[in-house]
């Protein structure tokens, strides 16, 4: 017998979803809100982009430039609700420009 999640029902293992969300096409980074209090924390660390609680799962990320948000916001979701038995909200928070800044 396996000993009950820590985590709380419906959960999974958050650094898979980052795994898994990096893994988007069009998904550059995860972000980690504006003063970095989108985290989940774990004994001794936290993982950035991703807040999984009891009553759902947050994804923020910041999306490769010309990649269409829907899209890629659909992708995670699926990606994502596949793993988890909670609400899923995925939060578009910047673009990465794809040229690099000049001199």
């Amino acid at each position: 017998m396996t000993p009950a999640d820590p985590r709380g029902p419906g959960t999974a293992d958050v650094d898979e979803l980052a795994s898994l969300v990096l893994a988007v096409p069009g998904v550059a980074k995860l972000h980690p809100g504006r003063f970095g209090e989108v985290a989940t924390y774990l004994p001794g660390r936290r993982v950035t982009g991703i807040r999984s609680g009891r009553d759902a799962v947050e994804v923020h990320l910041v999306l490769a430039a010309g990649h269409p948000a829907q899209a890629v916001a659909q992708e995670v979701h699926a990606v994502v609700a596949a793993r988890v038995d909670l609400p899923v909200q995925v939060h578009v928070e910047d673009v990465l420009d794809a040229a690099p800044p000049s001199a």
